[in-house]
């Protein structure tokens, strides 16, 4: 009988990973990546142990990040050489390459992401075969909820199990050091809110309301909220918290696509919403935002960006995050999405970043579902489900720390 979370684990079956036959025949001949990597490494390096034992340093011709890797197969470098992300993920989880901490590897691969250039991405008929798996998961109407049911619908007992009590699955913004993780989370809801102006009786659309914490917080504000989510675990969950807070005649969770609803409302919130749109659906994202908000309207959103220089070779072959873990996703191009915006009169201002501030949320989340495996709560999920969450999570927080990605706030203005 499958585990749950097994689709994730065999989502690879319409990408290649490299390391076939002929590449296994060839391995030693990709000792020359390393060469490659060494020349290429702008700052920081990595410790390395070959598959025969000698140790290598790599890089170091600058102060940056000093990751400890070892090599158990050539196969790995054929992998990364050939399929990138998606290729190196597959070599760690057949055990060919192994670090006592890979956050740092990410955070070196990403801080040096424009020197390295195609190094870590897949190439040739790997990259177009990936390119073609990821566009048939296209977001269009009907694969839209297909893809986010791969990943939200998990079930919420799994995302409660990790997840701070808000249940807010996007990155919090820390006030202070010392602040908790829930802490934090309501910062970020409040920062989110107070863009929108809200009064009493003000309405506000929330495009993807997770599970209801936004929701709940701007109805104690006075606001009559409309949620949308493609998500039936998400709405089970938003619909009985939201019941038993008493808020039920201020909010609404509508199981609906952006793209189908019509409405006039005051504000609108979304957060960390739009990398599920993928580029493709950026104008109609932005159409549906400004078709819903009356004239003077305001818009918040937070969303996850990845440096311009980086985003066309990003985009022309799936990564490891889009094949294994977000089906269909797809990081903003900040320059271009802000041009979109503002040809739909839609002003953009007072954008904050707070990447870092990403990278502390996702090693609280790492900690806490590892604490949730150890005391049992995770027993429906595999080992190799759990190394794949947390392989996703390590992933993700070396990449805000490389500063290659960020999430910021920004408000929009409707003329």
């Amino acid at each position: 009988m499958a585990t749950r979370g097994s689709h994730l684990l065999n989502a690879d079956r319409s990408f290649v990973t490299g390391a076939g036959l002929l590449g296994r025949f060839l391995a030693p001949a990709f000792a020359r990546i390393l060469d490659q990597l060494h020349e290429r490494l702008r700052e920081g390096g990595i410790h390395g142990t070959l598959p025969d034992g000698t140790a290598r340093r790599i890089g170091f011709h600058a102060p940056g990040p000093e990751p400890v890797v070892t090599l158990h197969s050539w196969r790995a470098l054929v992998r990364l050489a050939t399929s990138g992300s998606v290729g190196w993920y597959k070599a760690w989880a057949n055990g060919e390459w192994s670090s006592p901490d890979p956050v740092p590897l990410f955070d070196l691969f990403m801080r040096n992401a424009v020197s390295l250039a195609g190094t870590a991405r897949a190439k040739g008929p790997f990259r177009l075969v990936n390119w073609l798996a990821h566009h048939w998961r296209d977001n269009a109407p009907g694969q839209a909820r297909r893809n986010i049911a791969a990943h939200y619908d998990l079930g919420n007992d799994f995302y409660a199990a990790w997840l701070d009590p808000s249940m807010s699955y996007s990155s919090a913004l820390f006030r202070s050091p010392e602040a908790t993780l829930e802490a934090a989370q309501h910062a970020k809801i409040d920062a989110i809110l107070n863009r929108l102006n809200l009064t009493e009786d003000s309405t506000l659309l929330e495009v993807g309301c997770g599970w209801g914490g936004l929701a709940i917080a701007a109805a104690r504000r006075g606001a009559r909220v409309t949620g949308l989510t493609l998500s039936t675990e998400q709405q089970a969950w938003a619909q009985q918290r939201i019941a038993a807070e008493g808020l039920a005649d201020r909010i609404t969770i509508r199981l609906e696509d952006y793209r189908d609803h019509r409405g006039r409302y005051d504000a609108v919130a979304s957060v960390e919403m739009v990398e599920a749109v993928g580029q493709r659906w950026w104008p109609t994202y932005l159409d549906a935002i400004a078709a819903n908000l009356r004239p003077g309207g305001r818009a918040a959103l937070q969303s996850i960006t990845i440096r311009p220089e980086l985003f066309d070779a990003y985009a022309a072959s799936a990564d490891f995050i889009q094949t294994y873990i977000f089906p269909g996703g797809m990081l903003l191009h900040e320059p271009r999405f802000r041009a979109l915006a503002q040809e739909r009169g839609l002003a953009w201002h007072e954008p904050h970043a707070f990447g870092l501030d990403y990278a502390k949320t996702l090693k609280r989340w790492r900690t806490t579902y590892d604490e949730a495996v150890a005391a049992g709560r995770l027993a429906d999920f595999s080992p190799e489900f759990h190394d794949l969450w947390r392989y996703y999570l390590m992933y993700c927080e070396g990449g805000f720390r490389g500063g290659g990605i960020d999430v910021a706030q920004v408000t929009l203005v409707k003329a």
